[in-house]
């Protein structure tokens, strides 16, 4: 079954190829936008599901199985997307330091007739930051539209003293889980 990647994010794009998926990207573009009275969980998987609905029309036109996701991170209550600029980053990074949070990735697989979805946690510990720490990290580029302004396979992981989960999921696509929904669905 021919597999579409509904994302933009080169970091998912690696995850699958280095996992040995073949696919084709198709990036998308969906209000990302968190509704009030939204878990973590079900906004995740809601983003997600936009995604691989928007290319509905291409997986049964050439039945294929679609892979959408979405990542946010979680912190203090507060749903941390990407950053809006320097200032976001900034904040963001001072409320991660020195605390545990938890990264959710929502996502779907979809075919012609069958959709599976569901959101992976992953917990996150952040060692303390100076604000040196993070304006050095910020400069390196890496925190711009990375949802938490971090990568954990980048710079960032200096910064990391513990996950509890997957580690792929923090980067953006939990490819364990990703490999059983696949399984699921040609089954």
């Amino acid at each position: 079954m021919r597999l579409i990647l509904a994302s933009a994010s080169p970091r998912r794009a690696e995850l699958l190829a280095s996992s040995g998926f073949e696919f084709t990207v198709r990036p998308v573009d969906v209000d990302e936008r968190h509704h009030p009275d939204e878990s973590p969980e079900d906004y995740v998987v809601r983003v997600a599901r936009d995604k691989a609905e928007a290319l509905a029309d291409e997986c049964r036109r050439t039945g294929s199985a679609v892979i959408a996701a979405d990542t946010a991170v979680i912190a203090r209550g507060e749903i941390l997307g990407k950053p809006a600029d320097r200032l976001d980053m900034v904040r963001m990074l001072k409320l991660l330091s020195g605390i545990e949070h938890d990264v959710f990735t929502g996502v779907v697989v979809a075919t012609p007739d069958q959709e599976l979805a569901t959101a992976v946690r992953t917990r996150v510990s952040f060692v303390p930051l100076t604000i040196d720490e993070i304006n050095w990290y910020i400069e390196t580029g890496e925190p711009e539209g990375k949802a938490g302004a971090y990568a954990i396979q980048g710079h960032a992981a200096r910064f990391i003293d513990r996950i509890d989960g997957s580690w792929s999921n923090v980067v953006g696509l939990p490819i364990a889980t990703v490999y059983q929904m696949l399984k699921r669905v040609r089954a």
